[in-house]
């Protein structure tokens, strides 16, 4: 009798989709009391990409979706479930996922959204592994998108520089074994940082009302030195953890794809394992902080760029509102 293939579940396709728009400092510079020099300084951007009016987070999703389906050479009626990280949905509901399954064709498929902000990529790629292992799915599309340009103070310059628009997608389906795949994965929340990164109205405490809208409450609102704080710490410290845990060191490391949030909370990150910065995914120049689509993203910049290798070992890492924060290690499984 043939020997059984043991399967675990991995990453075989990855896909990115941003609107055309650039907003630069520059643009910035005239909209706030801002400059270059300062955001740059700061955060590590330069530019971010902002969608069109109307145009909301399903559009991009899908996009990412088609792109990460012809990476991993699947079609759409191969898909069993769809997994959207988002803060930004299109509607309160239905979910986008019923949208981007609409958009995509992708038949066959069920899901639903996940909102756990900056983390939530993670949290939603742990979750497609869970239904891939567990053999309830044969492959998953998990999808960050966010239109964060939606709910912005543009007279707000401590939050208005920091986001953009984009997706990112990645196909997770069974892989042998000998090819090890995602290997494993930390995931945290603290609801005590609530108070610190939120969005006050829009829901069932506090619907919308005229006086929501005046008050500009359904838009991002950041504490932002207590955040930095806590991101730093957190982002730090899980990346470590997990690196240790598996008993690898920073020269094991091929590729460290962390949240674009911050360049100095990514550099806090990449000190704290001892990584040297050709080993580090730095997006934020050119995209800022797209929330939920900003690793699924990075990992395609870095597909594009030929840094994914057959084996490669790659970690990733986020922190955000909630708080939430996480960590997750794989081996690159090429499709």
């Amino acid at each position: 009798m043939a020997a059984r293939t043991l399967l675990t579940a991995g990453i075989t396709g990855v896909g990115m989709s941003f609107p055309e728009k650039r907003l630069t400092n520059a643009d910035l510079e005239k909209m706030v009391d801002t400059n270059d020099e300062w955001i740059v300084e700061r955060t590590g951007i330069s530019e971010r990409r902002i969608a069109e009016k109307g145009v909301g987070s399903s559009f991009h999703g899908a996009k990412a979706a088609e792109a990460a389906m012809e990476h991993a050479r699947i079609k759409p009626d191969d898909v069993d479930l769809i997994i959207v990280a988002t803060v930004t949905p299109d509607m309160a509901f239905p979910a986008t996922a019923c949208l981007i399954q609409e958009m995509i064709g992708a038949s066959n498929a069920w899901g639903y959204d996940l909102e756990g902000a900056c983390s939530g990529f993670l949290f939603a790629l742990q979750a497609a592994r869970a239904q891939v292992m567990a053999g309830l799915a044969n492959r998953v599309l998990v999808v960050g998108s966010e239109v964060m340009s939606s709910i912005l103070d543009w007279t707000d310059r401590n939050t208005c520089i920091l986001f953009g628009d984009g997706a990112g997608a990645v196909v997770v389906e069974a892989v042998p074994e000998s090819r090890v795949g995602i290997i494993d994965a930390i995931n945290r929340i603290d609801g005590m940082g609530a108070k610190y990164l939120n969005m006050k109205a829009g829901g069932s405490v506090m619907p919308a009302s005229v006086e929501t809208v005046e008050q500009k409450l359904h838009t991002v609102y950041q504490a932002g030195r207590d955040v930095y704080k806590f991101a730093v710490k957190g982002m730090a410290n899980v990346t470590k953890e997990i690196v240790d845990k598996h008993n690898f060191t920073a020269r094991d490391v091929d590729l460290f794809v962390p949240h674009q949030a911050n360049i100095r909370i990514i550099e806090a990150a990449q000190r704290r394992v001892g990584l040297e910065d050709s080993q580090v995914v730095i997006t934020i120049d050119k995209f800022g902080n797209t929330t939920a689509g900003s690793i699924p993203s990075a990992l395609a910049v870095a597909h594009q760029d030929g840094r994914l290798k057959e084996g490669s070992l790659v970690v990733l890492c986020a922190f955000g509102a909630g708080f939430t924060w996480g960590s997750c290690i794989m081996r690159w499984t090429a499709p």
